[in-house]
């Protein structure tokens, strides 16, 4: 994916984390309902690693070439979230390199980064900071990883 779409492998990777915390089976919670009589029902059709609505889900489908592609494969999911930052610096004219402002886009998609939605909305600003915090630790982790694998002419990028 970082070689397809042109984003950090740090980036996408702090995007799912905060999206689903790397759960492949992640939904929005339900709201309303009462008991299990009346479960009530999901904000939003987001799901998977990547938490990608039904509708965008479709379009990286068409659009990238993967008819097959599922949202709790993580394969799948990272190719999508390169590809709709990739969509976002097309777009938005977002740096592939800038998590904050990718994230922010993520969230709000593109018509309302555009338009400034995510400005009076602290939370999510805070949310796009952490992001962009956990982006450069992973950053910084494959770094660090990179240099003990030269010390020790291992070729794992993950020690676990």
């Amino acid at each position: 994916a970082q070689k397809k779409w042109g984003v950090s492998i740090p980036i996408m990777m702090a995007i799912i984390a905060q999206e689903s915390s790397f759960d492949p089976k992640a939904r929005p919670p339900k709201t309303g309902g009462f008991l299990w009589i009346f479960p009530g029902s999901r904000p939003s059709t987001a799901y998977g690693y990547s938490q990608a609505l039904d509708g965008t889900w479709d379009n990286y489908r068409e659009s990238a070439g993967s008819r097959w592609a599922k949202r709790d494969n993580f394969a799948d999911s990272i190719d999508f979230v390169g590809w709709y930052c990739h969509q976002s610096a097309v777009k938005c004219g977002i740096s592939k390199n800038n998590a904050y402002h990718l994230y922010l886009a993520y969230h709000e998609g593109h018509g309302g980064y555009n338009s400034g939605t995510y400005k009076s909305k602290a939370w999510l600003l805070q949310i796009a900071r952490n992001v962009d915090t956990r982006a450069r630790l992973y950053a910084s982790q494959i770094k660090d990883q990179s240099k003990d694998n030269k010390k020790t002419g291992s070729s794992c990028l993950w020690p676990f």
